[in-house]
């Protein structure tokens, strides 16, 4: 029995083409802002990296009424680290709006968020975006699309899906490129003659599949999920089904529904609902259920990490030095570390053979840079490994992840790119040119070789290439990859860098510190620009004589500094170095900080690789 009041709907794309602007839009022309509201851009991306980045992290609901029918939306990442948030999110809901850039098209991550929801079996709608831009090609995208969804099997009732063109920051919408633009309300009736209402009978015993935790200052921990079947009541007695067959009973002390941007009181909810629950002890993937009937629902399994690295305490001599430091331990951390695993499923935390580091396993490195700036804020520090990716034993043989790689760069810059990832093993598959001067290659390329890579191509391509990869399975281990070809300029005592130090060991190579910042033995202050490590006073000072002449005194002229992120300091490392966060500093030092004790840079990563 379906509910005819009530669609729920996912809206997916590849990152910035546009799905959160266009969320903006519906919310505004549906009326959940009052006339005099002062709202965000962007509204639903709420976190303050999401704000910063420009990019959506976690997957969020809201929901719109039009014209007395209910509309639960739920706007997922676009970006391929965050798949695992994409991939729990689409069991909320009947249907998807896919968004295609325009000009790009569909690109790996279109693909991937497509093919989960062809799985699910879903309608879609097509919203080609962005039809305003200059080099906008809408006719070819379209043909694209359908060869997409022709080439990952979509049934026949799939791909008779229909268009609409959309300029999604100014709010409007056609439905064929002759009409004229008006607002939203095309979108809306092809959502509402399109997508199906939500299936479920609300007499039979309650199925509840939890999708999403979150926290309210006032009730705790809530679990939001999609009522599948019944009907849940404030205050009523629940079972919670977990992993490995555990059952929990619990009650409901509070029942919300999402209205606009709000959770709403709610004394009761019906079978197709999107709701968030109060109360009880849950995670991702488990049931809520009828004590009655207590019928457990399939899991959420989300795909493997490729990607790990190790996060341990931080034990450099300036640790807990930070006045905004809060937590120190590895208590700490590991409590941190785990209620992360709990909400993330694309994230997983093993013990390693020491007590204070642990080894998180993720998608991606911008997947686990997120976590850990989101950690440095909270007040934690931390030092972190290089990352490597997760091989695996197929048939006797190892394994390591490959990733499909999009690039479209100026024609002018094919060469390079295509000599750069050779370097590191990569395979081109496909070249096309779709014009304006631009070319669009696709590479095979094992996930290892592009740690690290994406600094140097925006360096090549003169900041003008686009890059986008997509795990595309395993491939056997290629042997040893050459990581980073030059060395590093460690201080090799503790102080403050002076002008004078830094300007007289300028030829040797790029600094990652100015002048009057604090140093200590062992800490990287810049780049070599030869293979070997080179130890430096950073912190000499110029002997003072009470003799003056002319021509004595040098100007001293610094080269600005390239100052590191989590992001570019965790690609720089090698096996022999570590990254250390605090909340308020970035820095990268060895492994083993005395100088006499360190062996020369190949001993030393070699042996680090032993290890691991």
């Amino acid at each position: 029995m379906a509910r005819k009041d009530l669609r729920n709907i996912a809206i997916v794309a590849h990152v910035d083409h546009g799905k959160t602007t266009l969320v903006d839009h519906m919310l505004r022309q549906a009326g959940a802002f009052r006339d005099n509201e002062v709202v965000a851009e962007r509204v639903m991306d709420s976190n303050d990296l999401e704000r910063e980045r420009g990019i959506t992290i976690l997957a969020k609901n809201t929901s719109v009424r039009w014209k007395g029918t209910k509309i639960n939306i739920v706007d997922t990442p676009g970006h391929s680290d965050f798949g695992g948030e994409v991939e729990r999110t689409l069991m909320m809901a009947d249907g998807a709006i896919l968004l295609v850039d325009a000009a790009e098209g569909p690109l790996p991550q279109t693909r991937f968020v497509l093919s989960k929801c062809l799985e699910r079996g879903f309608p879609l709608i097509v919203v080609i975006n962005k039809i305003d831009r200059q080099d906008a090609r809408p006719h070819e995208v379209l043909s694209e699309v359908f060869d997409l969804f022709c080439d990952l099997g979509a049934s026949d009732a799939q791909t008779d899906f229909p268009t609409v063109y959309a300029i999604g920051k100014l709010g409007q919408c056609k439905r064929e490129l002759e009409h004229e633009l008006t607002n939203l309300v095309p979108l809306f009736e092809t959502v509402l003659s399109r997508v199906p209402a939500p299936e479920g009978d609300p007499e039979e015993p309650l199925q509840i599949i939890v999708c999403n935790t979150t926290h309210d200052d006032y009730v705790g921990r809530l679990a939001v999920g999609r009522i599948m079947r019944g009907t849940v009541k404030q205050t009523g007695e629940v079972v919670v089904l977990g992993e490995n067959g555990k059952v929990t009973k619990g009650a409901v002390k509070a029942l919300f529904t999402f209205e606009g941007l709000k959770r709403v009181n709610a004394d009761v909810a019906q079978a197709g609902e999107v709701v968030a629950i109060a109360g009880l002890d849950v995670n991702i993937g488990d049931t809520i259920a009828d004590p009655a009937r207590p019928d457990a629902l399939p899991r959420i399994v989300v795909e493997e990490p490729t990607i790990k690295m190790k996060i341990g305490v931080n034990t450099s001599p300036f640790a807990g030095k930070s006045k905004q430091s809060k937590f120190l331990t590895s208590r700490q951390l590991k409590d941190r570390l785990e209620r992360e695993a709990r909400k993330n499923l694309a994230i997983r935390v093993e013990p390693t053979d020491s007590p204070d580091t642990f080894m998180v396993l993720g998608r991606g490195e911008l997947q686990l840079a997120i976590l850990v700036e989101t950690m440095r804020r909270e007040g934690y520090e931390m030092q972190l490994s290089n990352p490597e990716v997760v091989t695996r034993e197929i048939d006797g043989q190892v394994m390591e992840p490959v990733e499909l790689v999009v690039i479209d760069v100026p024609e002018t810059y094919v060469g390079i790119v295509t000599e750069r990832l050779s370097s590191r093993r990569g395979r081109m598959v496909k070249m096309t040119n779709p014009g304006f001067g631009r070319a669009r290659l696709e590479f095979q390329v094992p996930s290892r070789g592009l740690i690290g890579f994406r600094g140097e191509f925006l360096t090549s391509t003169r900041g003008t290439g686009l890059l986008n990869t997509m795990f595309d399975g395993w491939t056997p281990w290629g042997g040893p990859m050459m990581r980073r070809p030059t060395g590093a300029i460690v201080a090799d005592r503790a102080g403050v860098a002076t002008p004078y130090a830094l300007h007289h060991l300028q030829p040797r190579g790029t600094f990652f510190i100015v002048p009057g910042v604090e140093v200590y033995e062992g800490m990287i202050c810049g780049e070599h620009n030869r293979p070997n490590d080179t130890d430096c006073n950073v912190i000499k000072e110029k002997k003072l004589s009470n003799i003056r002449n002319h021509g004595k005194d040098e100007n001293v002229l610094l080269a600005s500094p390239r100052l590191l992120t989590i992001e570019t300091a965790m690609e720089w490392i090698d096996a022999d170095e570590l990254v250390e966060v605090t909340p308020e500093f970035v820095r990268v030092r060895k492994k083993v900080l005395a100088v006499n004790l360190r062996d020369r840079r190949e001993d030393a990563i070699e042996q680090a690789q032993a290890v691991e």
